[in-house]
């Protein structure tokens, strides 16, 4: 008995230690559960609890990281970072709170940053996001697919664009002037189970699987789209985004890289595609909202070489997957 205590105390020990921040949101929450599947001792801090699960963290900090304080509590003793907490949500909530989401995420992001090297982290992981892309070249709904390098001469849509790219650059500088190892990814449309679904802070996947199962539920197959529905949109499972996120941190690329689907499709589209998982037929209703940009897609050619690998989910199997779930939570809800 001593000496399996002693043998697991020493494997605890040999495990590298990593924080994620942003560990109760819905990337940072599946990102917990793979790395502790991949031997980490893993740190995770958040404003929150996940909300639709338990975490598997080894251990779990509720911390407000806007404070310098606090993001020194969250960095100590670790070895490497992922940085994914952020002010954030759907077109509805990141096209109506510019300032607020510029102010958070800035404190939270220089903060963790600056943390992380007066702690002595070694590998810091950044999660920028595809609103770092011009207006001027996401114009059309057959948009041309986007390259990294595209993000030059900037205009991004809005604040939480900005933020993001400024942050970009201060982990190029910190790379630079201090050496710390920084890898910088963006995201392209991330979604699946236990994400926000309601509340104006889900992203368009998770509204429409809300939708159609709320019509199900009710029997009138009405549902609404905001705009005419034709602006266009790539979309990756959760299972393949922290699987790109990991290839990526083992990897020696310093420079931002497209993580996402490079399939198209129209929101009309993406409407009737849950439509026909829930088996049910809709109608769509078009509707005043905030639309976004009329197309973004992600030109995966730097991901496939740098990485030599790509998403692998389809997107039928990652709605048919996140559908079931939110079905089942919207029903829970009817059922109160």
């Amino acid at each position: 008995m001593a000496a399996n205590i002693k043998k697991n105390n020493k494997e605890s020990l040999a495990r590298k230690k990593v924080l994620v921040s942003g560990a109760g949101g819905f990337i940072g929450n599946h990102l917990v559960t793979f790395l502790r599947k991949k031997g980490y001792w893993v740190r995770g801090v958040d404003l929150k609890y996940p909300e639709y699960s338990l975490t598997d963290a080894d251990e779990f900090e509720l911390l407000d990281l806007r404070r310098w304080d606090n993001c020194l509590q969250a960095t100590r003793g670790i070895e490497e970072v992922y940085a994914l907490a952020a002010d954030m949500g759907g077109m509805g909530f990141i096209s109506s709170h510019h300032s607020e989401i510029l102010r958070n995420n800035a404190l939270i992001n220089i903060h963790t940053l600056e943390a992380s090297r007066v702690n002595g982290v070694k590998r810091y992981f950044y999660t920028s996001s595809a609103c770092v892309y011009p207006e001027y070249k996401q114009t059309e709904t057959n948009v041309v697919p986007l390259k990294e390098e595209d993000a030059y001469p900037a205009q991004p849509q809005d604040a939480y664009g900005w933020e993001k790219l400024i942050i970009e650059r201060l982990c190029h500088h910190y790379r630079e002037d201090y050496r710390l190892e920084t890898r910088i990814v963006r995201f392209h449309n991330i979604f699946g189970p236990l994400g926000s679904w309601e509340g104006g802070r889900e992203k368009a996947p998770a509204a429409m699987c809300r939708k159609v199962a709320t019509v199900k539920l009710t029997g009138n197959h009405e549902i609404e789209v905001w705009g005419d529905g034709k602006q266009t949109r790539s979309f990756c499972y959760i299972d393949d985004c922290v699987e790109g996120i990991y290839r990526l941190m083992r990897s020696s690329f310093h420079e931002p890289l497209n993580l996402g689907q490079d399939r198209l499709i129209s929101i009309n589209e993406l409407a009737k595609m849950v439509a026909k998982i829930a088996g049910i037929k809709i109608k769509i209703k078009h509707v005043e909202g905030p639309q976004g940009v009329r197309g973004r897609n992600s030109d995966n050619s730097k991901l496939r070489k740098v990485l030599k690998w790509e998403p692998k989910i389809s997107l039928e199997d990652g709605l048919a997957k996140t559908y079931s779930w939110i079905e089942d939570q919207v029903r829970i809800k009817f059922h109160k």
